[in-house]
C-alpha cells in the first residue's frame, strides 16, 4: 500500500532548521555544522518527494523508504521541538536571553544528549538520502507545484448559485411536498425518496429544495439530519432535536434516557407544520425505521419527510411514494457545468482546443455532477493544451476502486493541503466539521504555515478549508460569520481514508492491536477496554474524540497514552470522565492541544499541566465540577484558545492577561462569577463567548479592553447590564451573537455602533424586553446574515435595512415586528 509522503513536516523542518531562533542555540550547543548539514540533507531529499510519491504504487522498496523517510524526520520534529522546549522553560524560568542556555550543570548535561541525537539522526537521514540512488528519482520543485488558484478565495461559502441541470427535478420535489395528501392525515407522514448513485448529486438536490422560499412559507421548522451508516434511533433525536434548536447543542442530550428525550422530540415538533430531511440512508433494517418514523408521528403528524440514499431497498422500505430516481446530468448540461468551473471568462469557453478535449474528459465522468466540478476546479489553474491533454489520457481512468477524478484533483493538491485533507479520515462519515476545531487540528500538527503579519493561524485554516471548498472536497453547510460548518460527500471520505490509511486509524471495539506506524488515532466508541498496542517505537501524534457525547473513560488506557505516546501534539479527552488527570501529564512536552470538554466529573486539575509550555489549545468548557483552577497560567506563553467552567467566583483574570498569545477565549457555566475583566486588557483576542454565566453582571465591552475583538457571544447571562460606553471607545466586531438576555431592554446598546461599517453577522435570539434595533444597523453594506428569533416585543427594524445585500435573512416568532 502507497506511504504517505511527508511533505508538511519536512517543510516544517527545514524553515526551523533555517530560522534565526536557533542561532544561539546551535553555537552554545556545539552542533551548528550538523544542523546546517542536516538542513541540506533534508533540501535534496525534498527534491525527490514529488517523484517518489507518483512513482511508489507498484513499488514496494521505495514504500519502504518512504516510511523509514518518514520514521527519521518524526524523530528530527521531536528534536528541534525539544531544543525549542528548553528554551521556552527558561524563559519562563526568567532566564531568557538565550545565551544563558547551556549555563548551568543541568543545562550541560542536556546539551551533550543533543549533541547525541543530532549525530544519530544526521546518521540515519544521510543513510536514507543515500538509497534514493536505487529508486532514479528525479527533483521536482514543490514550490512550482503549489496551485495558486486564479480566483480569489477568502472563505468558503455554501455553493448553491452553481448548480446546473436539476430544475426540473428541483420543481418535481417541490410539487410532492407541497401536495395536501388528505388521505395521509390521520395515518401516516409523507415521505419521500430521492435515490441515485453516489456523487450524482442528492444530497444538492435537497439542499436546492430545503433552501427553496416556498418551502419555508408551506413548512416553516426545517431539520436536516446526516443519517450515514449508523441508524442509531438515540443519536437521530438528537440530531432532529439539535437541528430544530440550535442552542441545545451545546448541551450533552445523548446523556439523557430515551424517555426525556422523546418528551423533547415531542416539544421540539408539537405543533408545527415541518420538513425532515434524512440525508444519506443506508440502513435497510425496517424495524428500526418503523420505530423513529413512528416516535415522529406520534409528536406531530403535520410535517414531511424527504431522504436521500443510494439503496432502492431502503427507498422502497421507507418511502410513501415511488422512489425519485436521479439521473446522471445530460452531456449538454455536463458540458455547461464542466466548463462554468475550469473557465475564467468566455473566451476560454469558447478555446475549441480545449473544449474538444473537455468534452472527452466530461464523457469519462459519466454524467456524475461531484467528478465534473472536482475535475473542472482542477483545470482551472492548469490552462495550457498539453495539461488537459495529460488529464484526459491519465492511467487512473482505469481504476475502479474509487471515483477517478478525485484521485487525480487529489494528486493536484499543493503539499500543503494533502496531509490536512489526509486529516478528515480521523472522522466519521456524515460528520459535521467546524472549521474552529479543524484549525486546532491543523495547527497543533503544525500543518499550517507561520501566518503573515495581522493573520492568524485561524485565518490560514481558512484559507486552506477555502481552497479545499474550491476544488469541491468541502461543502459549507452554515456559515456563521468568522466560523462555519462543512461536511465531506461520503466518496471524498472514502478518499482521505485511501490516503491516509498507513497514518490515520478509527479505533474501534472490534481492532485487536494498533500498528506502531499510526501517527493519528480517532476514538468513536466509549468502552476500548482491551485495545493492544503493538510494541515498538511510537510517534503518535494524535488522540481525536471527534463523536460529540463519546469520551475516554478507560484510566488505564490514559496513562497508556501518557506513558507511550511522548511525542503527542493534539490529546482530546472531550466528553472523558476522569475525576482528575495524573501529575504525569506534564511528560508531554511537546503537547499543543488538550481538551477535557464536557468532562462533569473531574473536580482538580494538576499543578504540572502549567508546565506543558507548548499548549497553544487548553479547553475546560464544560466542566461543570471543576472546582479551582491552576494557577501558574503565565507559564503558557504560546496559548492561543482557552475555554474555563470553573466554580470559583473569581477568574485568575490577571494571570489569563499575560497570556499575550491569546485569540480565543470560553467562558461558560461559571456559576459564581460576578464580573469579568475589570481593569484588565487582551490585547490580542479576537473571539470570546460568555455562556450560562447567570450571575454575571460586569462586562466592559469596549475597544480598550478587547482592541482586536472580531467575534463577540454572550449567552444566557440573566443578569449581565450593558453599560453605555464612551465615544471612540466601541468594539468594531465582525460576527454578534446575542442570545438570552434579560437585560437588552429597548434597543442594543451604544457599545456595539462603532460596528456599523466592520458587522457581518448579526443574531439575536429569545430577548424579550428586546423593542427595536438602531438605525446604525441600515449603514453598515458589509453585514451578510441577520436572524432574529423569539424577540416577542420587538416592533419595529430599521427603515433602510439593506435585505437584497443579505445572504441570509430571518426573523421568525416575532409577533409585535410590523411588515416591512
Amino acid at each position: 500500500m502507497a506511504e504517505p509522503v511527508p511533505f508538511g513536516i519536512m517543510e516544517r523542518l527545514i524553515a526551523d532548521l533555517a530560522s534565526p531562533a536557533l542561532d544561539e542555540i546551535r553555537l552554545k550547543g556545539g552542533f551548528s555544522d550538523e544542523m546546517n548539514q542536516l538542513k541540506d540533507t533534508l533540501v535534496l531529499v525534498k527534491s525527490v518527494l514529488l517523484d517518489a510519491e507518483r512513482k511508489q504504487e507498484n513499488n514496494r522498496p521505495l514504500t519502504v523508504w518512504l516510511r523509514e523517510l518518514k520514521n527519521v524526520l518524526c524523530d528530527a520534529d521531536d528534536f528541534l521541538d525539544d531544543i525549542q522546549t528548553q528554551a521556552i522553560r527558561n524563559h519562563v524560568d526568567r532566564a531568557c536571553k538565550v545565551r544563558q542556555f547551556f549555563t548551568t550543570s543541568n543545562s550541560t548535561v542536556f546539551r551533550v544528549k543533543m549533541a547525541r541525537k543530532m549525530k544519530s539522526l544526521k546518521k540515519r537521514l544521510d543513510m536514507v538520502a543515500a538509497d534514493m540512488s536505487k529508486f532514479a528519482l528525479e527533483a521536482i520543485d514543490v514550490d512550482n507545484h503549489v496551485s495558486h488558484r486564479s480566483r480569489e478565495t477568502t472563505s468558503p461559502v455554501v455553493a448553491d448559485v452553481n448548480v446546473i441541470g436539476r430544475e426540473i427535478d428541483k420543481e418535481f420535489i417541490i410539487d410532492l411536498l407541497m401536495q395536501h395528501n388528505p388521505e395521509d392525515d390521520d395515518e401516516r407522514i409523507p415521505v419521500i425518496p430521492i435515490v441515485g448513485t453516489g456523487g450524482l448529486g442528492k444530497t444538492t438536490l435537497a439542499h436546492l429544495v430545503f433552501r427553496d422560499e416556498r418551502i419555508t412559507q408551506s413548512l416553516p421548522l426545517k431539520l436536516w439530519v446526516s443519517v450515514s451508516l449508523d441508524f442509531d434511533i438515540q443519536q437521530l433525536i438528537v440530531k432532529i432535536i439539535n437541528s430544530a434548536s440550535p442552542h441545545l447543542r451545546q448541551l450533552n442530550l445523548k446523556e439523557l434516557d430515551m424517555e426525556p428525550l422523546i418528551r423533547l422530540l415531542k416539544d421540539t415538533l408539537a405543533g408545527q407544520k415541518f420538513l425532515l430531511v434524512l440525508d444519506n440512508v443506508w440502513n435497510e433494517d425496517r424495524v428500526k425505521w418503523m420505530e423513529l418514523k413512528f416516535l415522529i408521528e406520534m409528536s406531530n403528524k403535520g410535517g414531511k419527510i424527504l431522504l436521500t440514499t443510494r439503496s432502492s431497498k431502503v427507498a422502497s422500505m421507507m418511502g410513501t411514494v415511488p422512489a425519485y430516481k436521479l439521473q446522471p446530468l445530460s452531456e449538454g448540461n455536463s458540458m455547461f457545468l464542466f466548463l462554468e468551473c475550469a473557465s475564467r471568462n468566455r473566451e476560454e469557453k469558447k478555446d475549441p482546443d480545449l473544449v474538444m478535449i473537455g468534452k472527452e474528459i466530461v464523457g469519462k465522468c459519466k454524467g456524475l455532477p461531484l467528478a465534473i466540478r472536482t475535475l473542472g476546479s482542477l483545470l482551472l489553474s492548469n490552462r495550457t493544451k498539453h495539461e488537459w491533454e495529460s488529464l484526459r489520457t491519465n492511467d487512473i481512468w482505469n481504476s475502479e476502486s474509487i471515483l477517478p477524478a478525485l484521485k487525480l484533483s487529489y494528486g493536484q493538491m499543493p503539499t500543503y493541503l494533502k496531509q490536512c485533507f489526509a486529516l478528515f479520515s480521523l472522522y466519521p462519515k456524515g460528520y459535521i466539521f467546524l472549521s474552529f476545531d479543524v484549525a486546532c487540528l491543523w495547527g497543533a500538527l503544525g500543518l499550517l504555515l507561520l501566518p503573515s503579519q495581522g493573520k492568524t493561524l485561524l485565518d490560514v485554516s481558512n484559507q486552506y478549508l477555502s481552497e479545499l471548498s474550491s476544488r469541491s472536497f468541502i461543502q459549507v453547510v452554515e456559515d456563521c460569520g468568522t466560523f462555519f460548518y462543512f461536511q465531506i460527500h461520503d466518496l471524498v471520505h472514502d478518499l482521505a481514508l485511501l490516503v491516509a490509511r498507513n497514518e490515520c486509524v478509527l479505533v474501534s471495539s472490534d481492532m485487536q492491536n494498533i500498528s506502531g506506524n499510526i501517527l493519528h488515532q480517532s476514538y468513536i466508541e466509549d468502552d476500548l477496554r482491551g485495545i493492544l498496542f503493538t510494541q515498538g517505537i511510537f510517534r503518535v501524534r494524535t488522540i481525536l474524540s471527534p463523536v460529540h457525547g463519546v469520551g475516554a473513560k478507560d484510566e488505564v488506557l490514559l496513562n497508556a497514552w501518557i506513558s507511550r505516546y511522548k511525542s503527542l501534539r493534539f490529546l482530546d479527552l472531550s466528553d472523558s470522565t476522569y475525576e482528575t488527570l495524573p501529575q504525569s501529564i506534564a511528560k508531554l512536552k511537546h503537547l499543543r492541544f488538550l481538551s477535557l470538554r464536557n468532562n462533569t466529573k473531574i473536580q482538580r486539575l494538576p499543578a504540572s499541566i502549567c508546565k506543558l509550555l507548548n499548549l497553544q489549545s487548553l479547553l475546560l468548557d464544560g466542566c461543570t465540577k471543576l472546582e479551582i483552577l491552576p494557577k501558574e497560567w503565565r507559564n503558557l506563553i504560546n496559548l492561543r484558545q482557552l475555554g474555563i467552567t470553573t466554580k470559583q467566583s473569581v477568574l485568575p483574570e490577571s494571570e489569563i492577561a499575560k497570556l499575550s498569545s491569546l485569540e480565543y477565549l470560553c467562558i461558560k457555566k461559571c456559576d459564581k462569577l460576578v464580573s469579568l475583566f475589570v481593569g484588565r486588557k487582551l490585547p490580542n483576542l479576537r473571539t470570546l463567548e460568555v455562556d450560562s454565566c447567570e450571575r454575571l453582571k460586569s462586562l466592559p465591552l469596549n475597544v480598550n479592553h478587547f482592541p482586536q475583538l472580531e467575534t463577540l457571544v454572550i449567552n444566557k447571562c440573566g443578569d449581565l447590564e450593558f453599560s453605555e460606553e464612551v465615544q471612540n471607545s466601541t468594539l468594531r466586531l465582525k460576527v454578534l451573537y446575542l442570545h438570552s438576555l434579560p437585560q437588552l431592554v429597548e434597543t442594543l446598546p451604544s457599545c456595539f455602533q462603532g460596528s456599523a461599517s466592520t458587522l457581518e453577522a448579526l443574531a439575536i435570539k429569545e430577548c424579550n424586553r428586546l423593542e427595536s434595533l438602531p438605525e446604525w444597523l441600515s449603514t453598515p453594506s458589509s453585514l451578510k446574515s441577520l436572524q432574529i428569533t423569539n424577540c416577542p416585543n420587538l416592533k419595529s427594524l430599521p427603515g433602510d435595512l439593506h435585505r437584497p445585500a443579505l445572504k441570509s435573512f430571518q426573523i421568525s416568532d416575532c409577533p409585535r415586528l410590523q411588515e416591512m
